[in-house]
């Protein structure tokens, strides 16, 4: 019996090897070959590939897809499509290569970057109102005339609403000490938090301030900033991409990276949603990048420099983080973390 089980599984692991070897093998006969071995384009640049096919192997058909979007070949199995409409960021080209009944898949990496440079604005004080300067700033947003701010920190987390003329806290709720707070935002008068790294974000009444409930993260590690355009929730974690939620189940749906003519950034951290653009904090940056929600294209930053130096010095200050607009009064404002001032700015677009 023992034989018998041994000489199975010996056919069986024959068997196996075979396969894998015959599937590694076939993946030397193709190849994606891009013109000049061009990795990455730019709006309104053309992709050209072909298929590399080493042993003039007869081909069939071969099928082209870019991420989830099909692309037809030519009748010579090349492809030529024209960056335009795609999102931004690292993707991969894949192609379906068919022959004598058998479908062969291989993939090359490229990145679609934005054709424009990103345009530099800089700014003038309107007004400056004073700011909790214990208050660790991780989100930042408006109702009304009423300002809500999470702070951070573990054992110093919060949710606060202020009267940001005064300073003066209305309504505080402490989050408990085994959380470190991040951003929030505010749809449907419910207010949503994110933690940093304990991949649980929780969700307030906006009048009490009192938990009604919690949600989890799904694909993204980290929660760092959060902001709403009516519909659907954006969600920065620390890298390249700001995730797209669905506002009723709080699902991550799909994610958009951000993207100059030359990279794509990352590090995007407190975010707000501002006539129809996500406005962001970029850590450790005296700096609010422009971003088109639409395919990632960063396209402008607005530079913040000098603005630190006018809070009060001192040991726990940190670095920029929170913008909140009034959107009634189109109105923009920014703090830092540990900063004693709300500066509300206007955007010089040189």
């Amino acid at each position: 019996m023992k034989t018998h089980n041994l000489l199975i599984i010996i056919i069986l692991s024959t068997f196996f090897f075979s396969c894998r070897s015959n599937q590694d093998q076939r993946k030397k006969y193709f190849s994606i070959n891009i013109v000049n071995n061009q990795t990455k384009f730019k709006l309104g640049e053309t992709i050209k590939a072909s298929i590399s096919n080493t042993q003039n192997i007869q081909i069939d058909s071969v099928a082209y897809v870019l991420d989830s979007k099909k692309i037809a070949s030519k009748s010579n199995f090349d492809l030529e499509e024209k960056i335009d409409e795609e999102k931004l960021g690292k993707h991969i080209l894949t192609a379906q290569v068919f022959y004598d009944g058998t479908i062969d898949t291989i993939s090359k990496k490229i990145t679609l970057l934005n054709n424009i440079a990103p345009k530099l604005f800089s700014y003038e004080i309107v007004a400056t109102y004073p700011h909790d300067k214990n208050a660790f700033t991780q989100g930042l947003e408006f109702v009304g005339d009423t300002l809500y701010e999470s702070t951070g920190k573990n054992g110093k987390s919060s949710l606060r609403k202020l009267d940001y003329k005064t300073g003066k806290i209305l309504l505080q709720k402490k989050v408990p000490d085994a959380y470190f707070a991040e951003g929030i935002t505010i749809l449907n008068h419910k207010i949503y938090q994110l933690t940093w790294t304990s991949r649980e974000g929780f969700i307030y009444d906006l009048s009490s301030l009192e938990k009604t409930g919690s949600f989890a993260y799904n694909k993204s590690k980290e929660g760092w900033g959060l902001c709403n355009d009516g519909t659907y929730i954006y969600k920065s974690d620390g890298t390249e991409k700001i995730w797209v939620l669905d506002s009723q189940t709080l699902a991550e749906k799909e994610y958009i990276e951000i993207t100059t003519n030359k990279s794509v950034k990352s590090k995007f951290n407190e975010l707000e949603w501002v006539d129809g653009k996500i406005y962001a904090n970029t850590w450790q940056k005296d700096g609010i990048a422009i971003i088109n929600p639409k395919n990632g294209a960063l396209e402008a930053v607005i530079n913040l420099s000098g603005l630190r130096e006018k809070v009060s010095q001192h040991q726990e200050l940190d670095v920029l983080n929170g913008i909140a607009y009034k959107e009634d009064t189109k109105q923009l404002f920014v703090t830092g973390k540990n900063w004693d001032k709300l500066f509300e700015i206007k955007i010089i677009k040189k």
